[in-house]
Order: C-alpha cells, then sequence, then structure tokens
C-alpha cells in the first residue's frame, strides 16, 4: 500500500476538481484519481450554466471559456406556440466544458492536490466499517491508496457506491440525453437559448438548442424511453420551426450520457466517505443542469473534509453535518423542482400547448425576468405565484397534471 493521503477524490470533473480545491487550499494533502487520460474528455454537458450561480461559486472565469452569453430563452410549445423570456443583461453562460474542466483542475493543481490519470477507482478499502482508500487500476496496474477520506465524484456510474453495497440515485428518475455540436445554424437569436417540448421529440423532457457567437450551436434532448438518436434526427429533420433553421447544419460532434432527476441519494456520506456532484444526484429535477448545485455541494464537502481532518473523526456522525449544510442550501429547491418534474412528466402535450398560451397571455414573462432564479426554481416559485397572474397559471399546470395522472391511472384500472 501506498503512502497515506488525507483525502482521496474520484472523477476529475467540475464537482471532483472544486472538492480537491477547497480541501487542499485548507491544507489537506489531496489526490483526484481520473480514469481518463485527459481531463474534460469525454464531455458530459450542454456548459450552460447562470451567471448568478458563478458569483454565488466566487469563480471568474478566463474569457476563452465563454463561448456566448445569453439573455433569455424562447420556449415552443408541441403545436408550435411561443413564449418568450428576455432580461436586459446576461443571465447565463455557454462555456466549453473541456476548457472549464481543465481550468479547475489547474486552479486544484494550483492549490496543491495531485492529479492521477488513466487512473480508474475499482472499489472502496474498508476496515471496521470504515472507508480508508480505494483500490485503483491505473494504466493496466493495479493500485492500492490509503486516505483518511474518499470524496466520491465519479459520475452517475455510481461504482463505489454499488460495489459496496450503499443506496445510489433513482434508476426510473434516470434519462438518457445526446447533446451535439451543429455548424451553420440560421434564423437563431445569438443571445438567446431555445427550448422545444413535446412527447415527439423528447418524451418525459425537452430539446435544447444553444447558439454560439460563431453560428454553430448545441443541440440537446433527453428522453426516458427510445433512442435519443432516433429523437434527434426526427427534431433536426421534421420539427416544422427547428428543421428549418438546421437545413444547412452538419453534426460536428456528438455524445450520449445519462442525468439522474430524482433528487438526491438518501445519504450522501458514511463512515470515512462523502458523495458528490452526479453521483449524488444533485442535479436539478426541471433542467437536468447540475454544474451549479454539484460544484455548490461540492465546496461544502472540501470543507467537512477538512474539519474531519482537523478534528480526526471520520465517522459518519461527524460527517453528516456535510449532508446537513447542503440540504439546508439546496434542499427545498431539489425537493420543488422534483415535484414539478413528476407533473411536467404527467402532462400531455395538449395540455402543454394551454400552459404556454396563458403564460403568454397572462404576460409571466415579466415576473419571470423580474423574480426568477435559474438555479434556486423552488424559492423563485414562491416568488412567482404571489403574483395573481402567475398564480392562475401555475393553479391551472398543478390541477392539469392531477387530471392527467388520475385519467393514466383510470386508463390503467
Amino acid at each position: 500500500m501506498n503512502k497515506k493521503v488525507d483525502v482521496i477524490v474520484v472523477g476529475g470533473g467540475v464537482c471532483g476538481s472544486l472538492s480537491a480545491m477547497t480541501a487542499a487550499k485548507l491544507g489537506a494533502e489531496v489526490i483526484v484519481c481520473e480514469e481518463h487520460k485527459e481531463i474534460g474528455v469525454p464531455e458530459h454537458c450542454a456548459g450552460h450554466i447562470s451567471v448568478s450561480g458563478l458569483k454565488r461559486l466566487e469563480l471568474s472565469l478566463p474569457k476563452k471559456i465563454v463561448e456566448n452569453e445569453i439573455k433569455g430563452a424562447v420556449f415552443y410549445s408541441p403545436s408550435g406556440k411561443e413564449f418568450t423570456v428576455r432580461c436586459a443583461s446576461p443571465v447565463t453562460y455557454v462555456v466549453n466544458r473541456q476548457l472549464l474542466d481543465k481550468h479547475l483542475a489547474g486552479l486544484a493543481e494550483k492549490a496543491g492536490a495531485r492529479y492521477l490519470l488513466e487512473s480508474r477507482a475499482e472499489s472502496f478499502i474498508v476496515d471496521s466499517d470504515f472507508v480508508k482508500g480505494a483500490t485503483i487500476k491505473r494504466r493496466g496496474v493495479k493500485e492500492t491508496l490509503a486516505s483518511s477520506l474518499v470524496i466520491e465524484a465519479e459520475g452517475c456510474s455510481s461504482v463505489l457506491l454499488k460495489k459496496a453495497g450503499l443506496q445510489t440515485l433513482d434508476r426510473s428518475m434516470v434519462v438518457h440525453a445526446i447533446e451535439a455540436e451543429v455548424d451553420r445554424v440560421k434564423d437563431v437569436e445569438v443571445d438567446m437559448v431555445e427550448v422545444y417540448l413535446g412527447r415527439r421529440y423528447a418524451p418525459d423532457f425537452f430539446v435544447w438548442l444553444i447558439p454560439k457567437r460563431d453560428g454553430s450551436a448545441k443541440i440537446g434532448l433527453a428522453a426516458k424511453t427510445g433512442d435519443p438518436r432516433e429523437y434527434l434526427h426526427r427534431f433536426m429533420h421534421n420539427h416544422p420551426v427547428a428543421s428549418k433553421k438546421l437545413r444547412n447544419s452538419k453534426i460536428t460532434s456528438l455524445s450520449l450520457h445519462p442525468i439522474p432527476l430524482g433528487g438526491s441519494i438518501p445519504k450522501t456520506y458514511g463512515n470515512g466517505f462523502l458523495v458528490v456532484g452526479d453521483a449524488a444526484s444533485q442535479v436539478k429535477p426541471t433542467t437536468g443542469g447540475g454544474i451549479i448545485f454539484g460544484s455548490l455541494c461540492s465546496k461544502i464537502a472540501g470543507e467537512v473534509a477538512y474539519e474531519a481532518l482537523k478534528s480526526n473523526d471520520f465517522s459518519k456522525d461527524f460527517l453528516s453535518r456535510y449532508q446537513s449544510r447542503w440540504r439546508e442550501l439546496i434542499g427545498f429547491d431539489l425537493a420543488a423542482m422534483r415535484r414539478i418534474r413528476k407533473l411536467l412528466n404527467r402532462l400531455p402535450d395538449d395540455k402543454v400547448d394551454k400552459f404556454i398560451g396563458l403564460c403568454s397571455k397572462f404576460e409571466v414573462n415579466k415576473i419571470l425576468e423580474e423574480v426568477g432564479d435559474l438555479d434556486f426554481q423552488g424559492k423563485s416559485l414562491v416568488h412567482v405565484v404571489q403574483h395573481p397572474s402567475a398564480l392562475i397559471v401555475a393553479l391551472y399546470f398543478v390541477f392539469s397534471s392531477l387530471i392527467s395522472a388520475s385519467s393514466q391511472r383510470n386508463v390503467l384500472r
């Protein structure tokens, strides 16, 4: 067994690097195990993150990472109705995920963390019911790494948790996403994302089109069932609105990945370990965005890891403070968004059309521009429904979803 270190972080993505950077800055000796030979490869998401979220994380990104600045969104209902929300200043950034991951890994290394590339963690090392390191395969050779604490940040695969027999994310709420980059997009507003709703193109989720400054775009969708590649082909070639914008476009890159939409796993800590990011399902169930919430939780994990080192206490009782802190920060919003996602999944296309129509009629966009928060959507909803017009729309949405669910149950009977 190699020399013991303070903290092993499994996974060199955004969440792993932020946990590593935080713990290392405070004084911990940190090793990050990344299974791929290059940080940021392959890419696993569109890289669409909120400006307010970056401010909460106290992160300032180099200009080369930011591919575009977005001021709002255009929503298309299944029948083609439009609903637009536009703000005066940018609310989100489109970022290059490879460069973002490399940037954060660089910050972690600058703080003192050490990265082991081509090092896949295969199992926890467990002694007397405590995790005390990990077994890894590094460039084909098995090694054991001893540590006081392990931070699990390997993503949806949750290999270490599964092998340890621990509860992982809710597989019934996982959707299969496809992400493509396309060139030569026509007739899009460069500072607006487009969201397309409808079961024909993305059952139980939606399609997104995120423009870049150079005339290309990121297009993606997710679905619980079926082949996402077939849905993407159908969308690009058959959608009455989008197909015209993509008539001359070719796919320049393509990736597939799962997105957990079920809210956090029940327990994100144990004797000698913490779980962060997609592995913990700290992902917004409404949109599938996980960078900001996962990053906020990862910073907390790095802080708690250092506190455990100072106290020499790696018990689940001590480490439970990690879950208490992140739940206090985002727990309400995760729960609210999970409820909204379940309601959305029950809503048939004709009700979605009606909902979008009501949003336009009652000018809900103006209310969203004033009080909406792209990350903390649960708390934003509380503020939004205080407006009478928005309350009418929200009530229609809720009751339509409940009626649809009741109808489905009656059919099953």
